[in-house]
């Protein structure tokens, strides 16, 4: 078989040049995030590239039809089929190619920098590859060739460059989106449950055990899930509603601090300040002196 690692029919494909890497490094609005390099291989029979060492880039593949092979460290091989989106890390040793009998068409961009690890963390817990709905695939192609148009067209403008870095940020948080959503859509209905629950208890108090018997799930398991969701645990999250509760009732009413934060539970008025300032940079007063609006 020929193995080809480009050269197809119809092909997109561009490379940054060094310089303009060294823009993109430099440039404050951009270095946390930017395209190296980017193309479609459409029908790409005999696709074929390994890298034994990795790249100093991650890798990002979707897959729009036919179907291929990804193999990572460990010999792992995830099969590629129709619309389901893959990432490769970079450093990892790492071999990819298309189905002798029914070739993919792929779209592809390579990321640096510094912001790039942290999307990857969020990733990782997605096993190295997500599916897409068909809807999906209009609004992630739709992202993807607004980044090769602006670089093939428009490189030389650093807005333009910044415009591209901004959508293939945005591009990599709907892929998270569509993956939390598929993969944790049970997971996502206990902490919409839970937060409900929240907010009609906002003039109470709510213990965590309490939520995890409303929810009907562990308090390990609803403690982890929330903080998947969310970033905090479901106490911490509730008492920000608290605390967000409280500055509606600062601006809106003229009761009094002690009075807002016994009508929200808070049997200290004192610690209701702290936690108020710790959450929102100042204090309770200081909020309702400053000018809204």
């Amino acid at each position: 078989m020929n193995k080809k690692a480009d050269g197809f029919e119809g092909e997109k494909l561009y490379v940054l040049p060094p310089y303009m890497l060294n823009e993109l490094k430099l440039n404050p609005l951009t270095n946390n995030l930017y395209i190296t390099d980017i193309g479609c291989f459409s029908h790409a029979r005999h696709h074929f590239r390994e890298r034994t060492h990795g790249c100093d880039s991650h890798i990002f593949i979707y897959c729009a039809s036919g179907k291929g092979w990804v193999r990572t460290e460990d010999n792992i091989t995830i099969c590629m089929t129709e619309r389901s989106f893959a990432y490769i890390p970079r450093n990892m040793p790492h071999a990819y190619g298309a189905n002798n009998e029914d070739p993919w068409t792929i779209y592809w961009f390579h990321l640096q920098g510094d912001q790039i690890d942290d999307f990857m963390v969020l990733f990782d817990s997605f096993k190295t590859y997500v599916t897409m709905a068909a809807s999906d695939e209009v609004k992630l192609l739709e992202l993807f060739h607004q980044c090769y148009d602006l670089l093939l067209n428009k490189s030389y403008s650093i807005i333009h460059l910044v415009q591209v870095s901004q959508t293939v940020r945005y591009l990599l948080s709907f892929v998270l989106s569509v993956a939390f959503r598929k993969e944790d859509s049970t997971y996502q209905s206990h902490v919409d449950k839970a937060t409900r629950y929240m907010s009609e208890q906002l003039e109470s108090t709510v213990s965590l055990e309490e939520l995890s018997r409303h929810v009907q799930v562990s308090k390990q398991h609803l403690n982890l899930i929330f903080k998947q969701s969310t970033g905090y645990s479901p106490v911490d999250y509730y008492l920000r509603m608290k605390i967000q509760r409280a500055s509606q009732l600062l601006d809106l009413t003229n009761a009094s601090i002690k009075e807002i934060s016994i009508q929200l539970g808070f049997r200290d008025p004192y610690y209701f300040s702290r936690l108020f300032k710790k959450i929102m940079g100042c204090s309770p007063l200081e909020y309702r002196n400053n000018l809204k609006g």
